[in-house]
Formats: C-alpha cells, structure tokens, sequence
C-alpha cells in the first residue's frame, strides 16, 4: 500500500513542475510579445522620421521661396502627400492611423567667422529642422526626435 500513496504524490508533484514551467513560458512568450511590438513601432518611427526629413528636403528642393520660407520657425507642421507632392499644415494628420508626425524650423544665427552660433547674424538661407514622431505603447506615449540643418542650395 504505501507505494500507490507514494505513486500519487510523484504524479502530484510532477504535474504541479510541469504547470510551473507551462506558465512560466507563457509568461516569457506574453513579455516577448510585447517587446516585439514595442520593437516594431520604434522602428516604423525611425522610418517616420527619416521620411519626415526627405520630405521637408523635397519641398527644399521645388522651392525654398515657396515652401519654406512661408513657415514661421518654432511653429509645429504636419505633413501631407497629395498630387506627387509633400504639403505642410497645422492640421494633424496621423501616420497609420498611430503615428503622429511633426516638424518645426528655427533660425540660425552665424557669428563673425560664419560658424552657427546661438546669436549673431541671422541666415536666411539656413534652417534647423526638427521631426518628431509620436504614439501611444504599452507603457504610455513615446515620442523620438531627429534634427538637422537645411539650407537653400539651389537658391530658388
């Protein structure tokens, strides 16, 4: 008899060890998946912001009179493509219906030997540009930023 009593507690024991294992590893799968997700999203950002910088360099490209000169520096714009071309406004407009992607220009001074300055001449044919990419994740918004200069090349 005692080795029937001894039979049931090593099949107790042995699926309580295998219940522990299943739900650890579901654990780990529900984390992974979760990450992957995060993963995924900073990555379509990347992409975002990358876009975002090409897009605005595009409307450098057809006319910095006509498409950049207009924007006032400091003021958030979104971006928009129609008719085989990137169009800026105040109205937001949602990437994938998750992203929200802006751009802002601010003025760049040059000191007396030509070098960007914080203060000093002001160059008109100089910008800053920022993007920024925005959207809500598992753990709240998450918002990444690129900058760079673009000037006036073509001087049009």
């Amino acid at each position: 008899m005692p080795k029937k009593g001894f039979a049931i507690l090593e099949i107790v024991v042995a699926v309580s060890i295998v219940s522990l294992a299943l739900f650890g590893l579901s654990q780990a799968a529900r984390v992974s998946l979760v990450v992957m997700n995060e993963t995924t999203k900073r990555i379509q950002a990347s992409f975002l912001l990358e876009e975002g910088i090409e897009a605005v360099k595009s409307m450098r490209d057809q006319s910095w009179q006509a498409d950049i000169n207009p924007l006032t520096a400091g003021t958030y714009y979104f971006l928009s493509f129609s008719n085989n071309r990137w169009h800026t406004g105040v109205q937001n407009v949602f990437a994938d219906k998750l992203f929200e992607r802006k751009f802002h220009l601010a003025n760049v001074y040059r000191d007396s030997n030509d070098n960007i300055a914080g203060s000093g001449t002001l160059d008109a044919g100089t910008k800053l540009l920022t993007v920024s990419v925005a959207w809500r994740g598992h753990a709240g918004t998450t918002t990444q930023s690129i900058s760079t200069y673009i000037a006036n090349i073509f001087s049009n």
